[in-house]
């Protein structure tokens, strides 16, 4: 086999591995989507059968509102779900970042609650962006888990999006209080099978060496930037940038002077 052949060869089953590796992900999602679709079911049917029990119309209305607010949330899952499903397609459309950001902690709120970690969000409007939300959906279980995985003992994910008017960027970082990353490795987390950790943790995930590659891959594909900020025994950030296509006006944003930083510079990113 001639090395033309042999580099096409090579790509082919990288991106064979990358899709089996986006395949177990909604395996695992569909799983976790699945109890907790189960438990809003049994809210609805509950409250059903109490405002056919009761005739008054108080508790009628409570009914009511508890069944469609499940209803809401049982339909935010499906939708979750179905953005996974659709991440084998390459298309893009206008999506807007924070309502993706908010399905998919729903998606894994199970998840989180189990390992004793919590999300705080401070989501600013932004405008909406052209993306593949399943892509970008996987982008985000990925680096959430990442950093779900970084705190084995609990702890807290601070999640950030702010719009740079200026850049006519949308900034996504999320950041976490585990054990950070040893500067001697920082340079290769992105790099394909390239794990620290030593194999999956209890939920399944991690242990591949893809995670991150894949991040890098779904970031380069819209044209952005994917920056990892870490200090060893504090924390670790990971910050990504995606181009808009249209104006808008949002306030400025403080910039944080990491101690050790590493960026995955991608082509036509600003």
């Amino acid at each position: 086999m001639n090395p033309g052949d042999l580099a096409a060869e090579n790509q082919r089953l990288r991106e064979q591995l990358m899709q089996a590796q986006r395949m177990v992900a909604l395996g695992e999602l569909v799983a976790t989507a699945t109890h907790e679709f189960n438990n809003v079911l049994m809210t609805i049917i509950n409250y059903a059968k109490l405002g056919l029990r009761h005739q008054d119309a108080q508790t009628r209305e409570k009914a009511f509102d508890k069944i469609l607010a499940a209803g809401t949330r049982a339909a935010r899952i499906t939708n979750g779900v179905l953005g996974m499903a659709r991440n084998r397609s390459s298309a893009k459309e206008p999506t807007q970042l924070n309502t993706l950001i908010e399905d998919t902690l729903l998606l894994l709120e199970r998840d989180l609650n189990k390992h004793r970690v919590t999300v705080e969000t401070h989501l600013e409007p932004v405008p909406p962006v052209a993306v593949n939300p399943g892509q970008i959906q996987q982008l985000l279980l990925n680096l959430v888990i990442n950093a779900r995985q970084a705190m084995p003992r609990g702890g807290r994910i601070n999640l950030r999006l702010h719009y740079d008017s200026e850049a006519k960027l949308v900034e996504l970082s999320i950041r976490d209080h585990g054990c950070g990353i040893p500067p001697e490795i920082l340079p290769h987390i992105f790099e394909p099978f390239f794990t620290t950790k030593r194999g999956p943790d209890a939920s399944g995930r991690g242990g591949t060496g893809l995670g991150l590659a894949l991040c890098r891959q779904i970031v380069e594909a819209h044209e952005g930037r994917i920056r990892v900020e870490s200090t060893p025994g504090v924390g670790t950030t990971f910050t990504v940038k995606l181009p808009v296509g249209c104006s808008a006006t949002a306030p400025p944003s403080p910039v944080a002077n990491p101690t050790v930083t590493h960026e995955a510079t991608l082509p036509h990113a600003s």
